[in-house]
């Protein structure tokens, strides 16, 4: 049953350095509206830094839901998020305020706002492929991925293992596609999806600087933290960009500098990846952040009667 108090869904979407985060809170304070959290790594306790996770003062009095809500052992679960999230937007609804959901991860974002059911599993085929990730390494079943789903290959990163695994299992039970099993958009809220992208060399300029911020800010320290609260053992938490870099590092297997480098890098073919998933959604309205009056565009592109 879609969104019982009425009302419609702001999304936030794009991809990572965009500028998502500011655009948001901007749009909360116009259209007195609560930020509920799409971005699969924010919802990690104590993986702040590395998230870009905004401050308590920099969410300005904005109220933000689904921040920190798992510890960094637990594996993410879409199907989890989708129920957590619905409750928030629900509530924020119910009390006659306008929901914002704010992230890059496509997924999570389509979970929310469209009718999805999640295919079922089997825990034999899981521990199966599970067994043979953790004997090979993920690339031997991302080219088995990329040979059966083109489609859904190029939405996940080569190294998502917890990921392609899933994938490969709902191939094998369904005997189609993966992204077969998605399905065509039906909405579950009454929504309108604002994309917040940038020039591409600017973009790849702002990833840069937001690596070297955390960096400056304490991402090794902060891994270091989480490293004691169990962080390599957390099948989705040990792969978030920049920690998985400075894990390799603790491990010897990179320099400090080769650390920040190849997260620089990582996060750039990430952020192309958002951008493909994102821009195949023609229900989205892109903006360029460096417009001059980004938050007056949003505001254009949202229904009369919610603002």
């Amino acid at each position: 049953m879609s969104g019982e108090a009425g009302g419609t869904v702001v999304a936030v979407v794009g991809p990572t350095a965009a500028g998502k985060s500011a655009l948001s809170i901007a749009l909360a304070h116009a259209l007195d509206g609560e930020v509920v959290n799409a971005d699969s790594m924010q919802l990690y306790r104590g993986m702040d830094i590395g998230t870009a996770k905004l401050t308590l003062a920099e969410r300005d009095g904005v109220p933000h839901h689904l921040l920190d809500i798992w510890e960094v052992t637990e594996p993410a679960s879409v199907a989890e998020y989708q129920r957590l999230a619905r409750a928030a937007v629900d509530d924020i609804l119910s009390r006659g305020r306008v929901p914002l959901l704010v992230g890059g991860s496509g997924l999570y974002v389509r979970a929310v706002l469209e009718r999805f059911e999640f295919p079922g599993t089997d825990a034999v085929l899981r521990e199966r492929l599970e067994r043979e990730l953790a004997e090979v390494g993920p690339a031997p079943l991302y080219a088995r991925l990329r040979a059966a789903d083109p489609v859904a290959a190029e939405g996940i990163l080569p190294g998502n293992g917890r990921r392609i695994v899933r994938a490969l299992e709902v191939i094998e039970l369904t005997g189609a596609p993966f992204t077969a099993s998605l399905p065509q958009p039906t909405p579950y809220y009454p929504s309108v999806q604002v994309g917040v992208d940038l020039d591409t060399g600017l973009l790849d300029e702002r990833v840069a600087l937001r690596v070297d911020r955390m960096w400056a800010d304490g991402l090794v320290s902060e891994t270091r933290e989480l490293v004691g609260r169990g962080l390599p053992g957390g099948r989705t938490a040990s792969r978030a960009l920049g920690y998985q870099q400075v894990l390799r590092m603790f491990a010897g297997e990179l320099t400090e500098e080769q650390a920040r480098d190849e997260t620089v890098r990582a996060t750039r073919r990430f952020v192309r990846r958002q951008r493909s998933w994102f821009r195949r959604d023609p229900r989205v309205h892109w903006l360029d952040s460096a417009t001059p009056d980004l938050i007056g565009a949003a505001l254009r592109v949202v229904p009369a009667e919610t603002r």
